[in-house]
């Protein structure tokens, strides 16, 4: 405690200027303070300071002694800072990304009980066709599927997700299903434009075996909830997230196809600035859609349910 308390001295007395300064700062006389960096200079058994009545100015010996003086300061400040965050309470403006379709239908309700829970926080939910950039537009929180492109950012994974092949059994029932990924060039396939990603190139796995398949359709959004609704109706067959067309795989709405060949990964990840030092308000959103999502994703087997 005492090498803390000198680290913090010193400090104090190298952005004060002076002896006299720095006794101001403190509350102590001038005398008291050239007595404590004597003692501190003794401890040290090195000179840290040439001073004269007007002026101080750092030896080489003090030069590294508050360099790394000040960094081991401020790992202290950090460590206490964490330790104690979890006594913060959740508080301020929380500013979330997400996108259309999974910001609806999951985001905002759970950010609604979030507010109930944590009246502190004030929230701002702003929903795109694509993905927002996190740290260009200072969002705390991004929800994203699938890739995650930005290696300055962390991530955390709060929900399991896959993309399924399906169509509706009005569709199957003109058109026979796929047997083999190469077949589903030869159907009309309704094709989603949501990012970056390579326009209706659909890439499947089964073990070894990969399979990527340029695929065409009459009918292509850049919104899923409408490709959705055409598949319903028996256009053709789509590549949509499994929270997506869960509920309609159950009550038979849409049938999948090639079920044996897995398509690129869509788990559901919070993102947010790579820092230690989060806000107690977006470490306590980034927990509770985990738990959230967790409890939803139990179903009545104990599998995985939207």
């Amino acid at each position: 405690m005492d090498t803390i308390s000198d680290l913090a001295f010193f400090g104090l007395l190298v952005r004060q200027g002076s002896l006299s300064a720095a006794a101001r700062e403190m509350g102590l006389t001038t005398p008291a303070v050239s007595k404590r960096l004597l003692r501190l200079e003794q401890r040290l058994g090195v000179r840290l300071l040439n001073r004269t009545t007007r002026r101080m100015a750092l030896t080489h010996e003090g030069e590294l002694y508050l360099r790394e003086g000040t960094r081991i300061m401020a790992q202290v400040e950090e460590l206490e800072h964490t330790v104690g965050r979890g006594r913060e309470e959740p508080r301020g403006l929380l500013r979330i990304n997400a996108t259309l379709g999974f910001g609806r239908h999951h985001i905002a309700p759970a950010l609604s009980d979030f507010i109930k829970r944590y009246p502190a926080v004030q929230a701002q939910l702003q929903l795109t066709d694509r993905p927002a950039r996190l740290l260009d537009e200072s969002f705390d929180v991004c929800i994203r599927i699938g890739d995650l492109p930005d290696a300055r950012l962390t991530a955390r994974k709060i929900a399991a997700n896959r993309r399924l092949l399906c169509a509706s059994p009005l569709y199957l029932k003109r058109c026979a299903p796929p047997r083999t990924p190469r077949e589903l060039a030869r159907h009309p396939c309704i094709v989603i434009r949501e990012n970056e990603g390579a326009y209706g190139t659909w890439q499947l796995r089964a073990g070894s075996r990969s399979e990527t398949v340029k695929v065409r359709g009459p009918l292509s959004a850049n919104d899923g909830e409408s490709a959705l609704l055409w598949a319903l109706e028996g256009h053709g067959i789509i590549m949509r997230s499994e929270w997506e067309v869960s509920a309609y795989l159950r009550s038979g709405r849409l049938v999948a196809v090639l079920e044996e060949w897995e398509t690129p990964s869509a788990d559901i990840f919070a993102l947010y600035p790579e820092r230690q030092n989060l806000s107690a308000k977006t470490t306590a959103f980034v927990d509770y859609l985990a738990q959230r999502f967790a409890h939803l994703q139990q179903g009545r087997q104990g599998g995985p349910s939207w």
